[in-house]
């Protein structure tokens, strides 16, 4: 049997597929698999960025009815709880994640691409968080919404449980980048590259602060910043890319 999980380096990225298809259902041995494969990615320097899509007919078609459908009260617990703390491997990396959708991106696996960073999508993806038309609510990753596209239209879309296209996604916010499935994996690898020429380690600051700013106050991050400011000066990444900007080359980062 192949792995529910496939793992491939390119480079710096680590390009990392959901493999149970045509829908990818999120059952409990993917999701272990994806929090161990997360665990150890942030554990390796030589990451600076990942890559999460999905192989079949779409991205994810969310947790499998069967699963959910028996669970009791401890079961759902120790379940919702394990999917949180997988998702949160990824929200938490120190290395910027991509959500590279197509096909559906539903429920548990929706919410799982609002744990990313940015999320790029095919024309014909839809995406959406349908819980609550089978009896329990859009929970964990779901709180990021309101912060992504606004209280009123989270609050519709939680409440009804309807997709949205990957277009509407775009216009929301909730998606950064939108194509025709042919072209989806090199506007994704366009963006990673973007994000690859930048400073290794202000790259991984920034994230850690974008992180940090969602969960406090104004004050607070604004002394998070200041503090992470000063620390990129422990290396040679500044000086290295202000040269370069002056002189109107490219940088050279010694851990790029």
């Amino acid at each position: 049997m192949e792995p529910v999980l496939l793992v491939e380096r390119r480079d710096a990225t680590a390009w990392v597929t959901l493999n149970r298809p045509p829908l990818n259902l999120l059952v409990p041995d993917l999701i272990e698999s994806l929090r161990e494969t997360f665990a150890g990615l942030a554990r390796n320097p030589a990451v600076r960025l990942a890559v999460i899509s999905g192989s079949g007919k779409g991205f994810s078609a969310g947790v499998d009815i069967k699963v959910l459908r028996d669970l009791d009260v401890t079961g759902a617990k120790r379940f919702i709880t394990a999917l949180h703390e997988a998702i949160q491997t990824l929200h938490e990396a120190p290395f910027p994640v991509i959500a590279m959708l197509h096909g559906f991106c539903l429920g548990g696996s929706f919410e799982l691409a609002m744990a990313c960073d940015l999320r790029t999508a095919s024309a014909d993806c839809r995406l959406g968080l349908p819980e609550i038309r089978v009896g329990i609510p859009s929970v964990i990753e779901a709180a990021l919404m309101p912060g992504l596209i606004g209280p009123g239209r989270a609050a519709e879309y939680l409440l009804t449980g309807e997709m949205i296209t990957a277009e509407q996604a775009f216009q929301w916010g909730l998606v950064n980048r939108v194509a025709s499935a042919s072209e989806l994996e090199g506007v994704t690898r366009e963006l990673a590259a973007r994000i690859l020429a930048c400073a290794p380690t202000a790259v991984r600051v920034q994230k850690e602060l974008f992180n940090r700013w969602r969960q406090t106050d104004l004050p607070s991050a604004i002394r998070y910043g200041i503090n992470a400011f000063a620390t990129c000066y422990a290396t040679g990444e500044p000086r290295e890319a202000m040269t370069a900007f002056l002189e109107k080359r490219p940088p050279k980062f010694p851990n790029a």
